[in-house]
């Protein structure tokens, strides 16, 4: 281990559609900028790049994964698939395209924190039960650090989300970086045990 690497901020690229990206939002309230703050708060040093791209899919997201995230990158969060989700697209899809995010960021040995996302609930009981099983069946395949529901504490809330009903607020956000806060700090546990070994 080279001497000041264990002290050196954590490089982590948040790799996401609009939930991350910030749509709506001035830039200094965006998932990854609030993120990074939270955690500066508890004493825990990170650098995180904004990745998202409001649209993305998994389909997409894995077509730019490799300049996306750039070497030197120590973590991952993956929060892809709410748009898959929201279009009705094939499970199989979904799943085969974060699957192989997560097999490439395995490989190149990047910890990772997954964001489950779960289908919008008019979308058919079938669909919806092939959709959600995606998330915690692929964290448990890679031994990656899950976060069951992006949304949690936010999806349907009318006040934590914009007038579009999809999009959260500054506020949402806070609630979802709240609600995160254990699983990056676990994240970040984990690529500081790699330092060192």
């Amino acid at each position: 281990m080279r001497p000041g690497h264990a002290d050196k901020p954590v490089r982590i690229v948040a790799l996401g559609d609009s939930l991350t990206a910030g749509f709506g939002l001035p830039a200094n309230a965006a998932f990854p900028v609030r993120l990074q703050a939270a955690l500066a708060a508890k004493g825990i040093a990170v650098e995180i790049a904004n990745a998202g791209v409001s649209g993305d899919t998994p389909t997409s997201g894995l077509a730019r994964l490799d300049w996306s995230v750039p070497e030197g990158t120590e973590a991952v969060i993956l929060e892809l698939g709410a748009n898959d989700g929201l279009r009705g697209a094939d499970p199989k899809i979904t799943r085969d395209a974060l699957n192989e995010i997560l097999r490439r960021l395995k490989e190149r040995r990047i910890e990772v924190l997954f964001a489950g996302m779960r289908a919008p609930r008019n979308m058919g009981a079938e669909y919806v039960r092939a959709f959600d099983a995606i998330f915690p069946e692929l964290a448990k395949a890679h031994d990656v650090v899950f976060y069951p529901f992006f949304l949690d504490g936010v999806a349907t809330i009318g006040t934590l989300n914009q007038p579009d009903g999809i999009h959260p607020t500054a506020r949402g956000i806070d609630t979802i970086v709240q609600g995160i806060l254990p699983k990056a700090e676990e994240l970040v546990a984990r690529v500081k045990a790699k330092r060192s070994s």
